[in-house]
């Protein structure tokens, strides 16, 4: 699953965004609100807040490696590490 924004892009692995518990970790761990857990509690990307991304890392951390990728799309598709 990948959501773009005009200068950030998320891109979660298919499998990870359909585990509900992540899902609600990672909700909770966005401090603007990226991330939502869905009516199945699947995670939903919230499009309209990519571009309210402060490059945290709290996503990152909240999630197993190379699961949750924040992409810099104003710095040639960077990948937040």
């Amino acid at each position: 699953m990948r959501a773009d924004g005009t200068f950030i892009a998320v891109e979660v692995d298919d499998a990870a965004a359909a585990d509900p518990p992540l899902a609600r970790k990672l909700g909770e761990a966005c401090p603007v609100d990226i991330f939502s857990s869905g009516a199945t509690g699947t995670l939903q990307i919230v499009e309209q807040n990519l571009d309210e991304c402060v490059l945290c890392r709290l996503c990152l951390d909240a999630s197993p490696p190379h699961t949750v990728k924040v992409i810099k799309l104003y710095d040639g598709d960077a990948v937040l590490a």
